[in-house]
């Protein structure tokens, strides 16, 4: 109900939806765990809601471990309420709109988390099994869950409950979070390692925008609406002695959200720290309300608070707004941070929102592209892309119809190059033009471009080449084999 018609699947979905259509133990950008359940969503058609229906899953999963954590802790009605709008109400909402490892590793910390909690207050082992489960699955969907799995190690030193490292059930659920992993870590060493190659690609074009201070404004931007509870929160797991078997549970984000700011980590990677800490800082509350007379009035507007707080920036956690009204709103918002990208500029729109924009036209002027092409050539047609998102989305729209896969040297996709064949023609997806190309074409000319202005894609050229020469089809395939060379580091 808060998603604007007018907006399309993320660039990075479709990405995901093309790992499930490749099964395999690994992939460039991430572990398989999110490709599995593009699987299953390709297996039921594709469609946008059945996109749209595994972040709403493991969104959901997290509120009720939210608060239920609230609830076991002692908190009671009030307690759990609290710490669950203070999920909705801040930017998590976002996160879960979207088909991304991201909603699965925010569930998994938490799951992990309240797994630590249930075995500080019960020993029960079965409670150290599913953290290791939490962490193994974790591993299958993000790497980051290694900095959470060494920020909970630091959190346990830091803290008595360091004899936990000595427990054998400790060690026996790590062993069954190596055992989940394991598959996709042969796939790593199998492979050379490339998830080097993909740190120092991150690194080079956009982990050097991030900015210390940008960096921490994000924080409290990110979670401003539940600041008043999850600052509590956490300093209640630190210093209260109420909380004192807990507070391991108060380093954990500590020590993570340090490592990713020393790290120069995006900002939202540090986004699964924070649940807990409204489990606790609700807790916190209902205990300083227990003997107010007031509590009757304040319980209910403390429950809603965040969803108020959250109203002036609703339009950047939910994309109700079109286009072309988020642009209105930029004078009033531009500064902080909510039209920044990963380049570190300021934008038209947000990044998330202008890559939810222009995909289908993509994708029908590349298919009447092809259509015109005659018949005795279209069999033999390269779709070349620059990028994987072209490719993903012109894979996406066109899936039903009879034409090639768009193919790129970027990403995943090289490992979906097709086999060596003569082409008859190749349409190119590119922002440029490259003039340099038109003597190794019998014919080549511009058949169309992206006109949503905007889209991140806006002005990307789709081009068509005829007759190549022996040349240009060499290069291209050398194009592939050295970018798959560089990722698996020979």
């Amino acid at each position: 109900m808060l998603l604007s018609p007018l907006y399309e699947l993320q660039r990075d979905e479709y990405l995901y939806l093309a790992h499930g259509r490749h099964p395999a133990w690994g992939y460039l950008e991430v572990p398989p765990l999110t490709a599995a359940q593009a699987w299953l969503t390709n297996a039921a058609g594709g469609g946008f809601w059945a996109v749209k229906f595994w972040p709403f899953l493991w969104g959901a999963a997290t509120v009720y471990l939210v608060v239920r954590l609230a609830q076991r802790l002692g908190g009671g009605w009030f307690a759990g309420p609290l710490a669950g709008t203070c999920y909705l109400g801040t930017a998590f909402a976002r996160l879960n709109l979207l088909f991304q490892p991201n909603s699965f590793e925010v569930f998994g910390f938490v799951c992990c988390l309240y797994c630590l909690a249930r075995y500080l207050h019960t020993a029960r082992p079965g409670a150290l099994y599913g953290l290791g489960v939490g962490l193994g699955l974790g591993l299958l969907n993000k790497y980051t869950t290694l900095f959470f799995g060494a920020a909970l190690v630091g959190a346990l030193l830091l803290t008595p409950a360091r004899r936990l490292l000595l427990n054998r059930h400790w060690w026996g659920a790590l062993g069954l979070a190596l055992l989940l992993w394991g598959p996709n870590l042969a796939w790593q060493l199998a492979h050379g390692l490339p998830v080097r190659h993909h740190m120092q690609l991150l690194q080079a074009s956009q982990l050097v925008h991030v900015e210390a201070g940008t960096f921490w404004k994000m924080q409290l931007l990110m979670c401003l609406g539940a600041i008043w509870v999850w600052a509590p929160g956490l300093g209640a797991l630190l210093w209260a002695r109420a909380f004192r078997p807990y507070r391991a549970l108060g380093w954990v984000p500590v020590l993570g959200v340090g490592l990713l700011a020393a790290l120069h980590g995006k900002d939202y990677y540090a986004l699964g720290y924070y649940p807990v800490l409204f489990s606790f800082g609700a807790v916190w509350w209902a205990q300083r309300l227990q003997n107010s007379r007031w509590k009757a009035v304040l319980r209910p507007v403390l429950v809603a608070l965040p969803l108020v707080l959250l109203a002036p920036i609703f339009p950047f956690i939910y994309p109700v707004a079109g286009p072309a009204e988020m642009l209105a709103l930029r004078p009033r918002y531009i500064g902080r941070g909510f039209y920044r990208w990963e380049d570190g500029r300021d934008h038209a729109l947000p990044q998330d929102y202008a890559d939810m924009l222009g995909w289908r036209e993509l994708a029908d002027k590349t298919w009447a592209t092809y259509r015109a092409l005659p018949d005795s050539v279209r069999a033999h047609t390269l779709i070349k892309c620059a990028n994987y998102g072209q490719a993903s989305a012109i894979n996406y729209y066109n899936r039903h119809r009879p034409m090639p896969p768009a193919q790129s040297t970027n990403g995943s996709f090289l490992f979906w190059w097709p086999a060596p064949q003569a082409y008859r023609a190749a349409i190119i997806i590119d922002d440029e033009f490259h003039p340099e190309l038109a003597p190794h074409f019998a014919a080549y000319r511009r058949a169309g471009a992206v006109t949503n202005p905007y889209a991140r894609e806006h002005g990307t050229l789709i081009i068509v080449g005829r007759g190549p020469d022996a040349a240009v089809q060499a290069l291209v395939r050398r194009e592939q084999q050295a970018e798959l060379a560089a990722w698996e580091g020979q």
